[in-house]
């Protein structure tokens, strides 16, 4: 089986070089872990939600998206995960990618400057018509919505 393979462009914001770059953890993680580039450790009280900047940028082909989520130990140990999930980065998007974290635990958490605070996946993009037509094929489902099926 062949995979694609596609170049992305990333780019230092300045006066972050010393942020560590997107990095995966292991060779089959299918994430890159972003890193908090704060200039001063960011306490988030349990219910706050700030955006933290990551030091970089990105220019990707059109046929990608990059999607921000949630580390899972942070979310298991602390509450703490990724709002807007998993967010969107559009492949026109040149601005300095930012995560928004909130805290849903019980205690405030502290992020440093470099710590591991989410993920970033590609994902490919297909292009997509949408045409409108009159009646939608049939379904045995049919409109059947949230909990239609039972519990």
């Amino acid at each position: 089986m062949s995979l694609s393979k596609f170049d992305v462009q990333i780019k230092r914001v300045s006066g972050q070089e010393d942020i560590l770059l997107p990095q995966k953890m292991s060779a089959a993680a299918s994430g890159f872990d972003l890193h908090a580039a704060v200039s001063e450790p960011v306490i988030l009280a349990p219910g706050e939600r700030r955006l933290i900047p990551t030091g970089f940028a990105l220019s990707m082909p059109p046929e990608l998206e990059a999607q921000i989520r949630p580390r899972s130990g942070l979310a298991f140990k602390y509450g703490i995960t990724t709002l807007n999930s998993p967010g969107t980065i559009d492949a026109d998007y040149r601005g300095e990618v930012k995560v928004l974290l909130i805290n849903l635990g019980q205690e405030a958490f502290t992020i440093g400057r470099n710590e591991r605070i989410a993920q970033m996946v590609f994902q490919l993009v297909p292009q997509i018509d949408l045409v409108e037509v009159n009646e939608l094929t049939e379904t045995e489902r049919g409109s059947g919505g949230f909990g239609h099926t039972g519990r």
